[in-house]
């Protein structure tokens, strides 16, 4: 048994140094002596794959050779929680990282132990064509963020690499390119506290970056620039951030001591202390891993909610709206008043005498086959059954055609709409329920009638309130948002 593993060693252990030469005909030798030599490490007992030395070291034929026979092991984390594609996206070796991805695109969303994924770390290191494949690959995984709540494109700014930001905000919107940290930094907030004004200038004239907006401590981008403006290269900040709008936050000015503090406190990056502190793992990081819960997720599992719950409502409404209540006509009244006129549901019954028949089709109206009895026998409660019915139709097209257009609808308003335009459809199934019943419950069963009544009637009521009350939410939303708009272009023609 002891020589078996002296041997199994021995055999791992030239399988490392095959790899770290990249050897692919010692790797082959091996194999022949030992065919299940690769399958030990898919169990997770060592730190690292022979997978991860080579997509290191960068050899790409070893890397090939290794996957194609276990593509197993490009799902392989070593002691640090890195895959072999975080390692050569980190190393820049564009091939190795394709042939890594054709096996196992979804490893661009695994994080490291320092909660990076391979794209993180790609634009962290500026390999701009890595990132690239990358993005192509996995796009979404651009949206993961890191710790401390932070973006790639806060990363790109640490990091001072704005060609890897130039990169990314073409599939960047509004909502992540204005993302904020833990500490309610914007991109913009580190990009002025580091004076890098390469990527300031990039910022405010080709992105939609809010250069008003304020972080955890109140300041605006504009705050964290010296009020005396003895900097040459302030100077071309200040005038910048001026002539778009950009505003204090507070009256009161900044000493330069203060100001020194506040920007090493936003430049102090988060790897940093986390690495220092590794040892004494606290409460609240673990709290804030498990609390990061990105907006794209969020809006792509309402987009999901919504296009489910229009596409069942819709459904519903085109069966009612085709099968009315009632039924429909199974004939047409003749135009002999002597003929006897059938209803859709007594078509086939029993023989009757010829005044009975007469006296039957006297009391129905002139009808013709295939069109709704309802429409006949009560045209006023059919006319409030339709009206309902094609209001949660056309609702529910409207949302999946809003959803399937391509539209940017990733704002929280465009999204605060669609839900409006829900509640709509769902108010307006209920209204069809209620006026379907009335129609075909029988005089003698009004008292459930009425039930049935007093129960849709208060879900009218709840639907009423939870509108007024988010429409007088975005009304003092869009009252805020304007006066901003005003004191910007006040302080734009002021500087004018």
């Amino acid at each position: 048994m002891e020589k078996e593993n002296t041997d199994a060693k021995k055999m791992e252990r030239k399988l490392y140094e095959a790899a770290v030469e990249g050897s692919v005909i010692s790797l082959l030798s091996l194999l022949q002596e030992d065919a299940l030599l690769l399958d030990r490490f898919i169990t997770g007992r060592y730190p690292e794959t022979p997978l991860h030395v080579a997509s290191m070291l960068g050899h790409l034929e070893f890397v090939d050779e290794i996957i194609s026979r276990k593509p197993e092991l490009a799902k392989e984390v070593d002691s640090r929680k890195s895959s072999p594609l975080h390692l050569a996206v980190a190393k820049g070796y564009l091939d190795i990282a394709k042939r890594l991805l054709q096996v196992n695109p979804d490893m661009c969303h695994v994080c490291d132990f320092d909660g990076r994924n391979p794209l993180h770390i790609a634009a962290i290191k500026g390999h701009i064509n890595v990132l690239r494949e990358l993005i192509r690959a996995r796009p979404w995984a651009a949206r993961s963020l890191m710790d401390e709540g932070e973006t790639i494109l806060h990363a790109c700014v640490r990091y001072n690499q704005l060609e890897a930001m130039k990169l990314l905000m073409e599939i960047a919107d509004h909502e992540f390119v204005n993302c904020k940290n833990y500490d309610g930094n914007t991109i913009l907030h580190l990009a002025i506290a580091d004076k890098q004004t390469e990527t300031i200038h990039y910022l405010i004239s080709g992105t939609t970056i809010e250069v008003n907006c304020e972080n955890a401590d109140g300041f605006t981008p504009l705050d964290l620039l010296s009020q005396n403006e003895r900097n040459l290269k302030e100077k071309e900040i200040v005038e910048s951030l001026r002539r778009i709008g950009a505003v204090h936050a507070k009256d009161k000015p900044l000493s330069d001591r203060q100001l020194k503090a506040i920007r090493i406190k936003i430049l102090s990056s988060p790897s940093i202390s986390n690495q220092t502190n590794a040892s004494k793992p606290k409460k609240s990081k673990v709290r804030k891993r498990f609390k990061i819960n990105s907006y794209a997720d969020w809006l792509e599992k309402k987009r999901g909610t919504l296009m489910l719950v229009a596409s069942l409502l819709a459904t519903m409404a085109f069966q009612v709206g085709v099968n009315p209540p009632s039924g429909v006509w199974q004939d047409t009244s003749p135009s002999d008043s002597s003929s006897m006129a059938t209803s859709p549901s007594d078509s086939s019954s029993m023989a009757t005498s010829p005044s009975d028949s007469s006296s039957m089709a006297s009391n129905k109206p002139d009808h013709k086959a295939g069109f709704s009895v309802m429409a006949d026998t009560d045209s006023d409660t059919y006319t409030l059954f339709l009206i309902a019915n094609t209001t949660g139709f056309m609702a529910s097209l409207s949302i999946i055609l809003l959803l399937v257009s391509g539209l940017p609808l990733r704002h929280r308003f465009f999204m605060w709409i669609l839900m409006v335009v829900m509640w709509v459809a769902i108010t307006a199934m209920a209204l069809t329920y209620t006026m379907s019943v009335m129609a075909v419950t029988p005089d003698h069963a009004d008292s459930a009638l009425i039930n049935i009544r007093y129960a849709v009637y208060g879900w009218i009521g709840i639907m009423g309130l939870l509108l007024l009350a988010h429409t007088i939410r975005l009304i003092i939303r869009l009252i805020k948002y304007l006066l901003k708009l005003v004191v910007r272009l006040i302080n734009l023609i002021s500087t004018l």
